[in-house]
């Protein structure tokens, strides 16, 4: 072998084992996803102000600004909400994701964090004063009290606490989608409810059964307003209909086949079969 064969093959092993050293050591971005899993994410807390609406052992408002309706005190919510600030609504694109908040400055602070929803919008107020603020149900404020002084912690006023974004837990419960009372054959709209991990969703897609079979593409949903996404089809649209999920944190996405069945009626609630976690 000549000298400069000998050469070009030790640069080719050098460079080899540079880039399987580079690799092994975490150093080797090619092969990192583009998004992150928020259950793996380690938790960062961040400074907020709190307050609360509503009864003081309810739900804040009947609904709120996600849409959600009366789902909001029932079980899996549990009136463990919030009406949250325009730098975490996002123009409702984050209706659905959970936060833990604590308060440790207040005598009637347990320390312990509560996990809360966001249901609501919170659009004046402290909500605009402060980078972040929770108004939170009475329900959630009070979670955050040392047991048996719940009305001291409601009555401190604007209360400084802790925040941090984190996956949402449903225990098993799967996604279900509320049909809009004004929907009709050629328009449908439906409330996502109950996406466990980022709780968020950045965009929605809906198939007829019959344009799966040839293979067809999505249509496209439009966000209406909070957890609400729409579809103006122009036509008749032909059910079962499949729809397509896709996450605003992590953007994964999800596919709940043939949840709208045969015969839906406007008002109904249809459970898919399939969850995030």
């Amino acid at each position: 072998m000549s000298a400069y064969s000998l050469l070009l093959s030790m640069s080719h092993f050098f460079l080899i084992s540079l880039l399987a050293f580079l690799c092994f050591s975490n150093l080797c971005f090619s092969f990192k996803p583009k998004h992150f899993n928020l259950s793996a994410v380690a938790t960062h807390w961040g400074p907020a102000g709190a307050t609360w609406y509503g009864s003081p052992d309810g739900a804040g408002s009947d609904g709120g600004a996600c849409g959600y309706g009366s789902a909001v005190s029932q079980a899996p919510f549990s009136s463990m909400i919030t009406a949250i600030s325009p730098s975490l609504y996002r123009s409702g694109k984050e209706c659905g994701a959970c936060y833990m908040v604590k308060c440790t400055r207040h005598p009637s602070c347990s320390g312990k964090p509560a996990r809360v929803v966001i249901t609501d919008f919170c659009p004046g107020g402290p909500c605009l004063s402060e980078s972040a603020h929770f108004d939170l149900s009475g329900s959630a404020f009070g979670a955050m009290a040392i047991p048996g002084q719940e009305d001291n912690l409601r009555n401190a006023g604007v209360l400084q606490i802790r925040y941090a974004r984190v996956a949402c837990d449903y225990s098993g419960k799967n996604i279900a989608f509320h049909v809009d009372q004004g929907s009709n054959p050629n328009y449908i709209a439906v409330v996502v409810e109950f996406e466990e991990g980022d709780g968020d969703l950045a965009g929605v897609g809906v198939m007829e059964e019959s344009k799966a079979k040839i293979g067809n593409e999505w249509r496209t949903m439009q966000q209406s307003w909070g957890a609400v996404w729409k579809l103006d089809a122009g036509s008749e649209l032909k059910p079962p209909l499949s729809i397509r999920l896709t996450s605003q944190y992590s953007g994964k996405t999800l596919v709940a086949k043939d949840v709208i069945p045969v015969g839906w009626k406007p008002g109904a609630t249809y459970r898919s079969l399939v969850n995030y976690l």
